[in-house]
């Protein structure tokens, strides 16, 4: 009890004691004030809530539409099958018993001409398909997406043909070309 009683109280801890209490003091004081504002405020939500609400704007103005009726009743169905060509079994068709060949899983514009081996009549062609791999390719093969048939391979191109849906039932043929790309 002795050590205590000698020692002298050092200024730092009445300075901290004195800020303590200045805080407390201020809270207490706030908090008494709040309590004072609370008629204030009552007063203020009752004069606004007898305030008349203000005018809604107009509605917008609805745009009359224009009637239309559909009277088709003597015309073609264009759904029936009725419309289909006569004429479409005599052209050009996909053989579907064929096996397909690897390149036909590739469009056409997907795949590049990469060079060619051989001379002649013998020239094969060399085809790189989106997969990096090159394949070969002689007159006869297949490829590309629309059944296209090689007709010819020089040092510079691949002639096909294609055939292509003409949209009533039959096929058109469609040439095509697949070039060298340059380096």
């Amino acid at each position: 009890m002795r050590n205590l009683i000698s020692k002298p109280v050092s200024g730092r801890r009445l300075l901290m004691a004195g800020l303590a209490l200045l805080v407390l003091a201020g809270c207490t004081r706030g908090v008494t004030s709040t309590y004072d504002d609370a008629p204030n405020l009552e007063d203020w939500v009752a004069e606004v809530k007898a305030q008349p609400a203000p005018p809604l704007p107009p509605l917008p103005v609805m745009q009359q539409f224009e009637t239309f009726e559909y009277a088709a009743q003597g015309m073609r169905d264009p759904f029936s099958t009725a419309f289909t060509d006569r004429n479409a079994g005599s052209g050009p068709r996909p053989d579907s018993d064929r096996r397909k060949q690897t390149l036909e899983q590739f469009p056409l514009d997907s795949l590049d001409m990469v060079g060619t081996l051989g001379e002649g009549s013998a020239t094969v062609a060399l085809v790189m398909a989106p997969d990096k791999v090159t394949y070969r390719v002689r007159p006869g093969a297949y490829m590309g997406q629309n059944d296209g048939r090689v007709t010819s391979v020089t040092q510079d191109r691949i002639e096909l043909v294609e055939l292509v849906p003409d949209g009533a039932g039959g096929w058109l043929e469609r040439p095509a070309t697949v070039a060298l790309e340059d380096q």
